[in-house]
């Protein structure tokens, strides 16, 4: 659902989303499953409304980041791709490239004030306006969550993970599979296994929170209102998304 999806959802064709999407659907219920379980990055980017079309009674899980550290690691990837000169492209309907992995369009209203060239973003070779691009990104897409979940009266089926520190808490993912009513083959949750790690660590710097205190005061304030909101009150990093 990256790429063209992403795109017709900026540019509100609906029914060409929900062509692609029936696909999906005819896999997931392919899997003839009592619980099915997906992460997907795209969900809130591209086919969020047009999943509750077909599963209403979804229950969700809300995976909370300090947004510099989403921002960093985001990049860190952009960069690989671009050593290994993945096709990370595509050709819009209006003709036009646009970024396929992980990104918007950058035509998005939260972009207007960033002073660049949204269209050439995939010839960017200043990483710091690359940086402030994910963190733009990272900004919409927790609004869209918050919308989602309001619209939708969700708010009651999701369950709000704090990354990385909730990932590795067994009392917290016990709490989590009860959450949902999923009953577990034993009677702990066994975090033995592959651990995914980044190509590169992720570490965030001074200039990197001067980056995100230069966009708050840039951006809209409406963009900002849900960080004086549950969940994001409990966490630290908020403060860097509001203006003192």
């Amino acid at each position: 659902m990256f790429g063209k999806p992403i795109y017709w959802y900026q540019t509100g064709e609906i029914e060409k989303v929900k062509k692609v999407f029936k696909k999906k659907v005819k896999r997931i219920r392919g899997c003839k499953a009592k619980v099915y379980v997906e992460t997907n990055h795209a969900f809130l980017k591209s086919f969020s409304d047009v999943a509750m079309e077909f599963f209403p009674e979804m229950k969700l899980i809300h995976l909370l980041r300090n947004p510099l550290e989403v921002a960093k690691s985001n990049l860190n990837r952009y960069k690989m791709i671009r050593r290994y000169r993945y096709p990370y492209r595509y050709r819009g309907d209006d003709g036009r490239y646009y970024v396929k992995w992980l990104c918007l369009t950058g035509k998005e209203k939260v972009f207007e004030v960033l002073d660049c060239d949204l269209e050439c973003v995939h010839r960017l070779t200043d990483e710091r306006k690359i940086y402030q691009i994910l963190l733009f990104q990272w900004i919409e897409i927790e609004n869209r969550a918050m919308k989602f979940l309001d619209t939708y009266k969700k708010h009651g089926d999701c369950y709000t993970l704090d990354v990385p520190m909730d990932l590795n808490n067994r009392d917290t993912l016990k709490d989590m599979f009860d959450f949902f009513e999923l009953e577990l083959k034993k009677e702990y949750v066994d975090l033995r296994g592959r651990k995914n790690k980044g190509a590169k660590p992720t570490v965030v710097t001074e200039e990197d929170k001067k980056l995100l205190e230069e966009l708050v005061f840039k951006l809209p304030s409406a963009y900002l209102q849900i960080f004086k909101r549950k969940p994001y009150v409990d966490f630290e990093w908020r403060k860097l998304l509001t203006r003192s």
